[in-house]
């Protein structure tokens, strides 16, 4: 059974959703504040939690932020934010996705049914050696010249996507929905920035890269 932290500081909301997920067969923890969701994390082990950004006590990025230092659960927003930004920061903090409020059942249990996918894709995540480094997507860890390399939630997220199809095209336009949702499909030059710094941090030669190919005007392919 799927175990889901749900975090929100709405009574009538937090207690509609418990009754609801129940009976759709989730087991349910439930947190009305930050430093709650993090107990409740540490101590249930939740595969999913859906967390609301406006938290009475922590701000819901900074929860993103401090789970991110231990766990890989994968973590909805579910948040009355619409700015692009408040989306950047939760998705750059770590969040898998992104609910706006107000919304209804059936696309949240959608997104918990893709995360439940996911985690379970994720559970055989290869090892990938190639001849100037060494990537765990399982433990999230990537070796570099003896020494560990940190990538961003975001980083990785590329990363998962383009070593899934190693040898093929994943598009520009893939890699823009797949990541950061349908509000970046045409934001071309945000996703050249973070190729960028994957190449910088991975790449022998940054400039002329063996590992993250660029096809031009098309997307990118991995390379192992």
């Amino acid at each position: 059974m799927t175990r889901v932290l749900v975090v929100d500081d709405e009574p009538q909301l937090l207690r509609a959703l418990e009754i609801n997920l129940r009976a759709y067969g989730y087991q349910c923890v439930t947190a009305v504040d930050g430093e709650t969701a993090l107990g409740a994390a540490a101590e249930h082990h939740p595969d999913i939690i859906v967390l609301d950004l406006g938290l009475p006590d922590i701000d819901g990025v900074e929860v993103i932020r401090r789970i991110r230092g231990w766990s890989q659960v994968h973590i909805i927003v579910l948040s009355a934010r619409h700015g692009s930004e408040d989306k950047v920061d939760a998705l750059d903090a770590g969040a898998d996705d992104y609910v706006t409020k107000p919304f209804g059942l059936d696309e949240l249990l959608a997104r918990l049914r893709a995360a439940a996918r996911r985690a379970a894709v994720e559970a055989e995540a290869p090892v990938i050696t190639t001849p100037d480094f060494t990537l765990d997507a399982g433990a999230r860890r990537v070796i570099r010249g003896g020494r560990d390399v940190r990538l961003t939630p975001t980083e990785w997220k590329i990363v998962d996507r383009l070593i899934a199809h190693p040898g093929k095209l994943v598009t520009q336009q893939q890699l823009l929905l797949d990541v950061w949702g349908p509000a970046y499909a045409k934001d071309v030059q945000y996703l050249r920035v973070y190729m960028a710094q994957l190449r910088k941090k991975l790449e022998r030669d940054p400039a002329a890269p063996r590992h993250f190919v660029t096809e031009s005007g098309m997307g990118y392919r991995f390379e192992p």
